[in-house]
């Protein structure tokens, strides 16, 4: 099944496959997916990586995110962090539409706030300036060659609204040109205080950053905490534990 919205802005396709819902901004990269018959699940591995703060940090009590598409982030943080508010940030009316027409994302919901808006643009306003303890990033356009906002001013911003301790996890092209000068930016302003997950088998790179006081926690502990991300959310949390793990220390620093 393949339908084309009104053009208003973003050219916004949707193509449908084996129960799989995906969103497409003109062109036949996927900018998004939904599993109709589970769609509080993740289909694409870099969604499920970028949960990966829950490694961290528990559920905090504000959660934003730049960057909607098919609002895959939005849905999980919704059904599993009841108790956290949820801002979601996007600049296109119709990926918004789209989001709650074609893939489930509530047109009302107590926990959830929808704002369009340009993302560098809500950081800096009073609602964006508000502390959030975990900022997703995920700013494509229908290129989808890199992240269309990336400046080393919007990464400071991304620090400067995390509360303490927070994270912020960002989307990045492992291959891509830019990714050495985003991965830079973020080691900048996070004060070298980065991790970056394993590039998955579709070329994303997913990058948190950290802000509070230094983490020190034992490899067996953080493992504990994967299994316990397995069991309750069904996340292959083990694959980013072994991943990290790249010496043979008895402790994770960062």
């Amino acid at each position: 099944m393949t339908r084309r919205t009104g053009e208003t802005g973003v050219p916004i396709t949707l193509s449908e496959e084996g129960g799989v819902r995906y969103l497409h901004f003109g062109t036949p990269w996927v900018q998004g997916a939904m599993r109709v018959a589970r769609p509080d699940e993740p289909v694409l591995d870099y969604i499920r990586q970028m949960m990966g703060w829950l490694l961290l940090l528990d559920p905090p009590a504000r959660i934003v995110q730049l960057g909607l598409g098919a609002g895959a982030l939005t849905r999980f943080c919704l059904r599993h962090c009841p108790a956290s508010e949820v801002v979601v940030v996007d600049n296109a009316p119709a990926v918004i539409e789209t989001a709650h027409q074609w893939f489930a994302l509530p047109r009302r919901h107590p926990k959830l706030t929808v704002v369009q808006a340009e993302a560098e643009a809500f950081l800096c306003s009073p609602q964006g300036r508000l502390a959030c303890g975990v900022l997703q990033v995920d700013l494509y356009d229908m290129h989808a060659q890199g992240p269309v906002v990336d400046s080393a001013a919007f990464y400071a911003a991304c620090a400067a609204v995390l509360s303490n301790p927070g994270v912020a996890v960002f989307n990045l092209f492992g291959a891509h040109a830019s990714t050495r000068r985003n991965l830079a930016r973020i080691r900048h302003a996070f004060d070298g205080r980065v991790i970056a997950l394993p590039v998955n088998s579709a070329g994303n790179l997913v990058v948190l950053g950290l802000q509070g006081p230094p983490l020190e926690v034992a490899w067996a502990r953080l493992a504990q905490r994967a299994e316990t991300l397995r069991a309750r959310y069904r996340m292959p949390a083990h694959d980013w534990v072994r991943g990290l793990r790249r010496d043979g220390g008895a402790v994770f620093r960062v």
